[in-house]
């Protein structure tokens, strides 16, 4: 089975993630910062299971978005990380890209944008 984990300090951004991407066939995960987050992916590899991509706010406590995608990056160098933020500052968004960021969608998102980014990353 292959899991898509949502990462974002807000419960409602995480459930209407997972909403929008119900539809598509995989195991929806949750994670409230990078550090819970790197313990579900461990987790989930641990079981001999896959993570298809990782969906990482910038802006959490504990861990934030860039330092999760640092620390992703060195267990997992290929699953695409897409950063899901209100940040459309172009220093957060190069900071991103230079930690290994896949893609970039700015909240609020149409759940049809994030269906057609989230089925090219995972293709």
């Amino acid at each position: 089975m292959k899991h898509i984990m949502v990462i974002d300090d807000s419960p409602t951004i995480r459930t209407s993630v997972e909403f929008a991407l119900n539809g598509l066939g995989y195991a929806m995960d949750q994670a409230e910062n990078g550090s819970d987050a790197l313990e579900k992916v461990k987790s989930i590899k641990g079981k001999g299971e896959d993570v298809a991509l990782c969906i990482v706010d910038i802006n959490m406590p504990v861990m934030d978005g860039i330092t999760f995608i640092g620390e992703f990056r060195k267990v997992d160098r290929f699953t695409p990380v897409l950063v899901l933020t209100t940040e459309s500052e172009e220093g957060k968004i190069k900071a991103g890209k230079e930690a290994g960021a896949s893609g970039w969608i700015v909240k609020p998102f149409k759940n049809q944008d994030m269906m057609d980014i989230v089925q090219k990353l995972v293709k």
